[in-house]
């Protein structure tokens, strides 16, 4: 079964980004996430625990960088959004936002990277994203944060379903407004070695968890900070 057609068979149900799961993986430092019974990371629509990220390289259009998911070396959050949301983005963007202020207090923050993925590369031009920068707080002169932007709307689409499974639909408004999208808020914690650690969807508390989880990630489960 097709992985975005076992994702509305499961009905969203799935839920990931908890420890004590009994299972291990060797590429992986997290253990195996709690799940609704008999769901897998296989089964799931999107990449998760003990996968490896998707094969994609993107434009970072704001530092003329090409980046290729599979070959950032330290672990990163991959995500998803678009700058003209006015639910579920700006909290998530928000949530990595905070992760990367600890980052940058911690003295940590050439060890971890940022990396949200615009599934609007219609409206989220350059100038859009540099603006959106500001606004939600992202510091920028950390060096640690691309946003990644798909060359147009076809690029997106296959990139963002076809690779990374992942939900969402433009919305037309019957009264010729501005189009929004209906989409699944999905945060991916990838190890330095390009596995997926976590697949995260719920965005309640979501900025301790990051950091917990980043903090195990990057000290190989280790109790140094």
């Amino acid at each position: 079964m097709d992985r975005r057609t076992y994702l509305g068979t499961l009905g969203l149900a799935a839920t990931a980004g908890c420890l004590g799961g009994s299972g291990e993986d060797p590429n992986t430092t997290l253990g195996e996430p709690d799940r609704a019974e008999g769901v897998t990371s296989e089964a799931l629509a999107y990449p998760a625990w003990g996968e490896r990220v998707p094969d994609v390289t993107l434009p970072d259009p704001l530092s003329d960088e090409r980046i290729a998911l599979r070959e950032v070396d330290r672990p990163s959050f991959v995500s998803f959004f678009y700058s003209n949301c006015m639910s579920v983005c700006p909290r998530l963007i928000s949530a990595l936002r905070e992760v990367q202020i600890h980052s940058v207090e911690n003295g940590y923050a050439d060890e971890v990277g940022f990396y949200p993925i615009t599934f609007d590369p219609q409206r989220d031009t350059a100038s859009t994203l540099r603006e959106y920068a500001d606004r939600m707080n992202v510091d920028r002169s950390a060096n640690n944060w691309h946003f990644l932007r798909p060359a147009d709307r076809a690029r997106a689409k296959a990139v963002l379903e076809d690779e990374f499974g992942f939900v969402f639909k433009r919305d037309e408004p019957d009264d010729g407004g501005k189009y929004m999208f209906t989409h699944i808020g999905l945060v991916l914690l990838v190890n330095a070695d390009g596995y997926v650690e976590r697949a995260y969807r719920g965005q309640e508390g979501a900025e301790s968890r990051y950091i917990e989880d980043l903090r195990t990630v990057r000290t190989g489960g280790g109790g140094l900070f």
